[in-house]
């Protein structure tokens, strides 16, 4: 298993130009203090894992990235734009660019694999007509191995299916940009396996920037240029997996046993 993982891993091509730039950030709930300062940036064609223990606050920052919440200070910039001077019109604009891959998939029961494929392009207005928005339709479900779900309903298919869906989903607006939500947790050990070697592939065909939330270890080391720990709302380290692994703080070591 470790051969195949070491197969599909990416070697660092990523350059030297930020896509997201995030500085200080601070959010708290009432006492408790979520993100106490955290910074990170994001560079183009990186992968970067945010790496932290269940109620950390990863999904907390990237719902901040998104414009879904709003930090109390901080600064919070995609592509140089600022996120957090947008308005509603402006952000939902700013969202093409970057793609969001639930951790629940989010697929809506109710619809087909075609329509919910569809729903993000007419959610956004996107102008194409019948035979361009099939032909997208299909290699987004060309690209995950799915052609065959198209007319299949989310209840027909099994938990590595539905995450596919879903990445499909995420990819139909060919975003630069993509966010991944414990994009492994629930699927058993084989299926988390072909998830992370699908994100590695699809992050070489279309160039995509990526920041990934996850503690499944086995996902960071397979699809990671970098990982920025994230311990008691700051940024407490970054560096490869390799880097990483040596270093001696229990707030790292604990990850890496």
């Amino acid at each position: 298993m470790q051969e195949q993982q070491q197969t599909y891993r990416k070697k660092a091509k990523y350059t030297d130009e930020v896509v997201i730039d995030i500085r200080d950030l601070y959010i708290a709930f009432g006492s408790n203090k979520v993100l106490n300062g955290f910074t990170l940036q994001l560079r183009r064609d990186e992968c970067k894992v945010v790496l932290g223990r269940s109620g950390s606050g990863k999904s907390v920052l990237i719902k901040c990235i998104i414009g879904l919440l709003k930090p109390k200070s901080g600064s919070i910039t995609v592509c140089s734009q600022d996120i957090l001077a947008m308005n509603h019109d402006e952000l939902d604009k700013m969202r093409i660019q970057i793609g969001f891959l639930f951790q629940s998939n989010a697929l809506y029961d109710s619809m087909t694999v075609r329509e919910n494929l569809e729903f993000p392009m007419r959610r956004h207005g996107l102008e194409l007509d019948e035979k361009d928005a099939e032909g997208r339709v299909l290699e987004a479900l060309a690209n995950v191995g799915l052609e065959h779900t198209v007319d299949m309903m989310p209840a027909e298919l099994s938990g590595g299916m539905k995450k596919r869906v879903a990445l499909a989903r995420t990819l139909i607006l060919k975003p630069d940009i993509i966010l991944y939500d414990e994009p492994t947790t629930g699927l058993d050990p084989v299926t988390s396996r072909e998830i992370s070697d699908l994100m590695n592939e699809l992050h070489e065909k279309y160039k995509t920037s990526s920041i990934v939330i996850s503690h499944d270890m086995n996902c960071v080391r397979t699809v990671a240029d970098r990982i920025a720990v994230l311990h008691e709302g700051k940024c407490f380290a970054e560096g490869s997996y390799e880097e990483l692994q040596q270093r001696t703080e229990k707030e790292i070591k604990q990850f890496f046993v």
